[in-house]
This record gives structure tokens, C-alpha cells and sequence, in this order.
């Protein structure tokens, strides 16, 4: 059996489970594309208690991500609940230790997509994911958001935006993913596989 020719990284943060849920489905779009593959990863929580630890291995869901799986992907795939408009402090952690990787180019010129949910409708799903976008600029990355020829961008009362796919998962986290959210993580893994296999000349 030979291996994908081109392996897609989905980075995300999830406190309780719906960015992961997200996460899944754009895996889904990946993997949905011939000769491409999904390397689902997260990284650990972040603890203002300077005694906390993470076990080294998630009692639950992907593995944590390493600097490798960033060297070794094709593109890029990352995803975080909003925080006040922002991105999670745990994967902020995390990027925050790339430099070594932007000094290299380590992924400059690799296709990247951003997705998020949210408590509340409006809790700065689009905000989010401009947060996320920013550092990837700044590694080199080509990024890619949802284009309206989804007409679920225009119907959606559940999330949804250009710039991402997003998950409006509710106060107490219950909402479960709707049918336009999942077609929309799902294209938009898609989108980001199909683009690596153009940018690699596949």
C-alpha cells in the first residue's frame, strides 16, 4: 500500500469538544481528495499555575502537535474557540515558538485555512479568525477562506463565514454541528487539499 502523496495538518485547540468536532469534518474534505491525507493534532492546555501539567499524551482526541508536523506538512489547517475575539491562549502558545520555523520558511508558500466556534452567535467567530490568520502572513502562508459559490454561506443561521468555517456551539457547548456547518468545514478542507495538490503540481 503506498502512502498519500501529500499530507494536510489540522492544528486546533478545543476546551470541550466542538473545535474538535470541526476539526473532524475539515478532515473529512481532506481526505475526501485523492492522494491526500489528514494529520489531526492539538496542543495542550496553558495553565496561569506555573505547577500545572499536561500529561505528554491527551487522555482524549489527536496527538499534541510538534514542530516536525509543520516541517513535514503540505499545508495547513488550524482552528481555536474564540476568546474574547481571539484565538485561544493555548495555540497563541504554540505559534508563539515558531520562530526557528519562520526564520527557515518552514512553511512559506503552503495553503492555510482558519476555522472557530463560539458560545454565542455573534462572539467573534469572523474576528477569530482574522486572529489566527495574522501570524500565518507573517510565516509565508497562502490562505484561503470560502468562497459564496456555497450557498450555504447565504442561508447558514448556525455559522459560517468567508474567511473560515465557523460553529456557533452554544452557551453550555450543546449545539451540535448543523448540516450547513458540516458542509462548510467539510469544502473547506476540501478547498485546502485541492490547492496543495495544484501548488505541488499534482
Amino acid at each position: 500500500m503506498t502512502s498519500p502523496d501529500l499530507t494536510l495538518l489540522v492544528l486546533y485547540y478545543s476546551r470541550h469538544g466542538a473545535t474538535r468536532k470541526l476539526a473532524e469534518y475539515i478532515a473529512q474534505g481532506i481526505e475526501g481528495v485523492s492522494g491526500c491525507s489528514a494529520r489531526l493534532r492539538t496542543v495542550p492546555a496553558v495553565s496561569t499555575v506555573t505547577e500545572a501539567t499536561e500529561p505528554a499524551i491527551p487522555a482524549q482526541g489527536a496527538p499534541y502537535v510538534e514542530l516536525s508536523d509543520l516541517q513535514e506538512c503540505d499545508g495547513l489547517a488550524l482552528g481555536s474557540p474564540t476568546r474574547f475575539g481571539n484565538m485561544a491562549a493555548p495555540l497563541k502558545y504554540f505559534l508563539d515558538g515558531t520562530s526557528a520555523e519562520w526564520l527557515a520558511g518552514t512553511l512559506a508558500g503552503k495553503p492555510a485555512c482558519v476555522f472557530t466556534s463560539t458560545g454565542s452567535l455573534h462572539g467573534g467567530q469572523e474576528s477569530t479568525l482574522l486572529s489566527m490568520m495574522m501570524p500565518l502572513l507573517h510565516h509565508g502562508m497562502l490562505l484561503l477562506g470560502l468562497p459564496y459559490t456555497h450557498a450555504e454561506l447565504m442561508t447558514t443561521s448556525s455559522g459560517g463565514s468567508p474567511y473560515g468555517a465557523t460553529h456557533w456551539s452554544g452557551i453550555n457547548g450543546n449545539h451540535p454541528v448543523s448540516d450547513d456547518t458540516r458542509t462548510l468545514a467539510i469544502a473547506l478542507g476540501k478547498r485546502l487539499a485541492e490547492t496543495a495538490r495544484k501548488l505541488k503540481g499534482h
